[in-house]
C-alpha cells in the first residue's frame, strides 16, 4: 500500500518532572524538569515518520501562546502539521511525573486546553487527498466537540475506503466516558490498538489474550500492547500471535504506547502483515522508554 498516514488528535506541551525520590507532600522533592512537545497524536504521528513513513499528516488544535513552536518541532519531526489555532484556549499542557525507580512509571496531569476543542468544523474531506490510513487519537473521544469530529471523520473515510484506527488512550478517561459510548463512536474502525487495561475495560475480562479476542469480533484486527510483555493480535475472535517486547532499561514511559502505534501502523502503510507491525511497534516501545520525553 501506498499513500500518507493522518493523524487527528491531540498536541501537547509536555512538562515532565522525574522525581528523585517519593513525592513529598507539603515540601520540596527534588527532580529534573524538561518541558517537551507531546500529545498522544502528535506523538504517533512523529514515530510514524522516525519509522519511515515517507508522507505523515496531522491535524490537532493548539492556542497561540505556543503555535510557532509546535509546528517548527512536527515540521522537525518529518510531519506536515495542518494546525488549528484555537482563539480562546491555550495549548493543552500535560504534567508528567515520572518515577525513577526500576519501572520508571508516570503520572500525567492533564488540562487539556485546546487540544480537545477539536470539532467538525475544522475537517475537511480534503484532508484524505492521497491518504492510505486515517488514525484517530482516542483523547477525541473525551469531548463533546471532539466526539463529532470523530463521527464526521471516520464516515468521511469510510466513504472514501480510507481504514481508520483507533488508540484508545487513556484508561482513566475511558471510564469517564463509559465502554457502551466508546465503542459506539468506534463502529466502523478497522484497527483498534489498546494497551492491556484499556482492553480490561472495554471488555470486562482480566485476561488480555480473552479480552482481545472479544474485541476482535467487534473489529476487525485488536493488537493489544502489554508494555514489557509485548503485544497480541487477534482476528476475527481469536488470538493469532503473541508478539515478544523488547529488551529495554525504562527511563520514561512516557508515550511508549504512541512510539509502538507510530511505527506499527507506518509498517502497514508499507505492507507489512500484522506480526510484522506489532513487532516493529515493540521495537519503538523499546527504544521510546530507553529516553525522556514522548517523541523519537
Amino acid at each position: 500500500m501506498s499513500g500518507a498516514l493522518l493523524v487527528v488528535g491531540d498536541i501537547v506541551t509536555d512538562v515532565v518532572a522525574r522525581h528523585l525520590g517519593p513525592l513529598a507532600a507539603g515540601t520540596d522533592t527534588a527532580a529534573v524538569v524538561r518541558t517537551l512537545p507531546g500529545g498522544a497524536g502528535a506523538n504517533v504521528a512523529c514515530w510514524a515518520s522516525h519509522r519511515g513513513c515517507p508522507d505523515v499528516r496531522l491535524l490537532g488544535r493548539v492556542g497561540s501562546e505556543a503555535a510557532a513552536w509546535h509546528e517548527r518541532e512536527l515540521t522537525a519531526a518529518g510531519v506536515r502539521a495542518h494546525l488549528v489555532i484555537d482563539p480562546e484556549a491555550p495549548t493543552g499542557t500535560v504534567i508528567c511525573l515520572v518515577d525513577t525507580g526500576a519501572a520508571a512509571e508516570r503520572t500525567f496531569l492533564t488540562d487539556s486546553g485546546a487540544s480537545l476543542r477539536l470539532a467538525p468544523g475544522d475537517w475537511s474531506d480534503a484532508l484524505l487527498d492521497g491518504v492510505a490510513r486515517l488514525h484517530l487519537s482516542g483523547y477525541l473521544f473525551f469531548s463533546e466537540p471532539s466526539r463529532e469530529l470523530v463521527t464526521v471523520a471516520v464516515e468521511a473515510a469510510r466513504a472514501h475506503g480510507v481504514p481508520v484506527s483507533v488508540d484508545p488512550a487513556s484508561a482513566g478517561f475511558l471510564t469517564e466516558l463509559g465502554v457502551d459510548r466508546f465503542l459506539a463512536l468506534a463502529d466502523g474502525v478497522d484497527v483498534l490498538l489498546p494497551s492491556r487495561d484499556e482492553a480490561h475495560l472495554l471488555t470486562g475480562l482480566p485476561d488480555p489474550a480473552d479480552a482481545a479476542a472479544k474485541l476482535s469480533r467487534h473489529v476487525p484486527l485488536v493488537v493489544v500492547k502489554q508494555g514489557a510483555e509485548g503485544a497480541l493480535v487477534a482476528v476475527s475472535g481469536k488470538v493469532r500471535s503473541r508478539i515478544p517486547a523488547i529488551a529495554a532499561v525504562p527511563r520514561d514511559t512516557t508515550g511508549a504506547g504512541d512510539a509502538f502505534t507510530g511505527a506499527f501502523l507506518a509498517a502497514l502503510l508499507t505492507g507489512a502483515e500484522p506480526e510484522e507491525a506489532a513487532a516493529e511497534g515493540c521495537r519503538a516501545g523499546a527504544r521510546a522508554v530507553e529516553k525522556v520525553g514522548g517523541r523519537p
